[in-house]
């Protein structure tokens, strides 16, 4: 939020110095992240006012123009804007000027005509970054007064980042009260009266939704000037602020805005029709809004309507249809609260994001509208003037928030910020920050104000206490506590270890939002419903993940758009799956591999990674566990993955994990250029690690026998090494895998497979008889369970 230096110490003015006032802001939690100069050095720039214009005698869009400056001075310019007029006041650079862009003016003949000066813009001045015509000046502004003089320029903005639990600072209110709060100034609150009613027009309301909008409070003016202009004093203020004037009635609800903190909007009457009514829109009803953007209202969006239509998207933006034009002389003012979870969740939906939505899904004060009303009736009156009808307001008393009183303890405080703030201060520190403080018991009972609804529990006015207390006299200290690393298990493998190994294989990690795509995330697991948020950050963040590969995945879209071809990624996260009407968090590790299996380079072919690929990967992972010999790929099925290249990690029979090729129709339906291999495992399978257990190396001989066999295609190969495992059992060292073979000479719906069995008895050497006798058992055995022929 920018606001002015200037216009803050109308409010209240401390007697620090710019940088001072910025920095107790800044310790305060108030960051103030920038410090700008609101206008350039504009020496030797003055008010000037048009006395008389002639035509350029050989130029048709140039007018020379007779000009007052002050002390009986006058001076000829040349100039081509074509709002110049005769009685308009204008700033007027004088030969010397320096304006922005190192623009120096002189005495100069354009078209054989001596101009003396520069008649200037807004732009030209730097005020704005562009203008249509010269800057007029309002008829208070005296010919050779300094222009700098005359707009208090000598001013600064400060940018504040506010903590979005602090919208009670999005003010000049706001932050004056606790400027006030911090250093003790006197807080000086513009003197704001009742307007009484000059007519009897009003607009009955009707409250529909009152859940979402507990109070309305609105007001007919009619017979305003349409060709009022808004004063140069508020306009630059706005300015400042980071806003730029538009209309006199909406620079003047932009004001308010500014000022007190509390959103507003202005309807032309004449285009209402019957009562206003605030009301969720109905179903497919729709309305074309202020910046132009025609939307379909969704069912539970919370408008304000007239009997025929939608006028205006609560709290977020008005709508075309009624707006004020240069041509509105009657209005309706609105001044509203809206419950922030109302505002947020629509914003985010419509992606609107306006100065109103901002500080209503933040939070205004329940209690300000009625002042905010009379502020600005009293500014419109004097600005385009009009009578003021009778102020309608609709309260719903059983939504609005309720104070709460919060028991406040002094040893509480002590024990938390670690030094002792006498009782006195306590109270003097909670009384400047607008809390009400009773004396109760060993501490106090404490109400905070309406607009601090960040306010809720004992610790948060603990830290109110420290704020204006300052941090920074919080001396630091040892801690005085014996510091004990805590023990570190064997038998499990820390997140860091797994990280550590992953990188190692060359992936990178990522780490994403646990909200996801609703699409994507059915289109990944269609078989569990997730659970929905209630109010989104954003459409595409709408349910809780059930697995990790929604995130994973957009991270290798992100990635592939940005023409990277050789992607493996991992992450390390919760999933959250319903059960029972609740859902259970599950640590799992994910990931998503595609490209080519190495890096480009001249010594080796490129090969797109595959399933055996990731298969290996994942098993040196569970090495680390100490699981891998134990580990079960069993052919699985899963709605997104390629039903022949798909498998559910088992260890001991229990599913661990599940990995495979993402299914070809969903490869084309994100965009994907090439498979991609998907992984994802229970962390919970890390920590039950087997302890590494000495074992004597034998002194015996090991043998190797290679057996090749047929059997079925659809035999898979773990059954093939189970049934070896079992029969082998002790004296089996190792057993791999070497060959798998389809085609000539062998018959068909039948493939080859061949192992090489690594065999060693710890206590003897193995003679020829009892290996033969091993294989011949190992063949009968491959026979009768699995129909395998040994291969000649």
């Amino acid at each position: 939020m920018k606001i002015s230096e200037r216009w803050l110490r109308e409010w209240v003015s401390p007697k620090l110095d710019t940088q001072a006032l910025a920095s107790r802001l800044t310790m305060a939690g108030l960051e103030v992240g920038a410090i700008e100069a609101v206008a350039p050095r504009l020496d030797r720039v003055i008010v000037g006012k048009i006395i008389s214009l002639a035509p350029h005698p050989s130029a048709d869009k140039l007018r020379i123009c007779h000009v007052d400056i002050g002390k009986n001075q006058t001076l000829d310019i040349v100039c081509g804007a074509a709002n110049a007029a005769a009685g308009m006041k204008v700033p007027v650079a004088l030969e010397g000027a320096e304006l922005p862009k190192s623009v120096i003016i002189k005495k100069t003949e354009i078209r054989g005509v001596a101009s003396a000066g520069m008649l200037c813009s807004a732009a030209e001045l730097g005020l704005a970054d562009s203008a249509e015509g010269l800057l007029s000046l309002d008829d208070d502004a005296k010919p050779g007064a300094a222009l700098a003089d005359y707009l208090a320029l000598d001013d600064v903005s400060l940018e504040i980042d506010l903590t979005p639990n602090r919208g009670d600072c999005l003010s000049v209110a706001g932050v004056a009260r606790e400027l006030a709060a911090l250093t003790g100034a006197k807080l000086k609150k513009p003197a704001i009266k009742k307007n009484p009613a000059k007519q009897r027009q009003r607009l009955t309301v009707k409250i529909k939704a009152a859940q979402d909008c507990p109070r309305y409070v609105g007001r007919v003016i009619s017979g305003i000037d349409p060709v009022a202009t808004t004063p140069m004093w508020m306009k630059e203020k706005l300015r400042r602020s980071g806003l730029r004037s538009i209309h006199p009635v909406v620079d003047v609800t932009n004001f308010v805005m500014l000022e007190l903190g509390q959103p507003m909007h202005a309807f032309d009457l004449q285009k209402l029709s019957g009562a206003i009514q605030v009301r969720h829109a109905l179903k497919d009803e729709s309305m074309v809004l202020l910046d132009g953007k025609q939307i379909k209202l969704e069912p539970g969006s919370l408008v304000i309507a007239d009997d025929k239509q939608p006028l205006a998207l609560a709290g977020i933006m008005g709508g075309v249809e009624s707006a004020v034009t240069d041509g509105t002389r009657d209005l309706f003012l609105e001044s509203a609260y809206f419950r922030p979870e109302a505002i947020s969740s629509r914003a985010r939906a419509y992606g609107l994001h306006t100065d109103s939505s901002h500080r209503f899904e933040r939070g205004v004060d329940p209690a300000l509208q009625s002042l905010a009303m009379e502020r600005a009736t009293t500014l419109l009156l004097t600005i385009v003037g009009g009578k003021a009808g009778p102020m309608v307001e609709q309260v719903a008393a059983r939504f609005l928030p309720r104070p709460v009183a919060i028991t406040l303890r002094a040893a509480r405080v002590e024990q938390l910020l670690g030094i002792r703030v006498a009782p006195k201060g306590v109270e003097i520190i909670l009384k400047r920050l607008g809390m009400k403080v009773k004396k109760s018991g060993k501490g106090w009972s404490v109400t905070a104000p309406a607009y601090r609804f960040d306010i809720t529990r004992e610790v948060d006015l603990i830290e109110e206490i420290a704020r204006v207390h300052g941090y920074e006299k919080i001396p630091s200290q040892r801690p005085r506590v014996e510091m004990l690393a805590p023990p570190v298990t064997e038998s499990a493998t820390s997140d860091a270890r797994l990280r550590a190994a992953l990188i190692d294989r060359d992936y990178q990690e990522v780490i994403t939002y646990s909200f996801v795509d609703a699409k994507i995330q059915s289109l990944l697991d269609p078989q569990t419903k997730p659970a929905r948020l209630a109010n989104p950050i954003s459409a595409d963040m709408a349910v809780m993940r059930t697995t990790l590969w929604p995130g994973v995945l957009q991270a290798i879209l992100y990635n592939q758009n940005r023409q990277q071809t050789r992607l493996r990624l991992f992450e390390l996260g919760r999933t959250f799956i319903p059960e029972g009407g609740d859902f259970r968090q599950e640590k799992m590790l994910g990931g998503a591999v595609l490209g080519s299996v190495l890096a480009e380079q001249w010594g080796a072919p490129r090969r797109e990674v595959d399933f055996y690929d990731v298969k290996a990967d994942i098993e040196a992972m569970l090495a680390l566990a100490g699981i891998s010999r134990e580990l079960r790929f069993q052919p699985a099925q899963h709605p997104c993955l390629h039903p022949g290249q798909s498998a559910e990690i088992q260890h001991q029979a229990r599913r661990i994990g599940l990995m495979g090729l993402l299914h070809p129709e969903l490869q084309s339906t994100f965009g994907l250029d090439r498979p991609m291999v998907l992984f994802e495992l229970q962390l919970s399978a890390f920590q039950q690690r087997k302890i590494p257990i000495f074992h004597e190396i034998s002194k015996f001989p090991c043998i190797r026998r290679d057996i090749a066999i047929t059997l079925p295609q659809q035999t898979p190969a773990q059954a093939v090494m189970d049934c070896v495992t079992k029969v082998a059992q002790k004296l089996l060292v190792d057993l791999e895998l070497f060959d798998e073979y389809r085609g000539k000479g062998i018959d068909s719906g039948r493939k080859s497979l061949a192992l090489g069995l690594t065999l060693q008895d710890s206590s003897r050497t193995l003679n020829e008889d009892e290996i033969e006798k091993l294989m011949a058992e190992l063949v009968s055995v491959l026979g009768t369970e699995l129909g395998a022929i040994p291969r000649q």
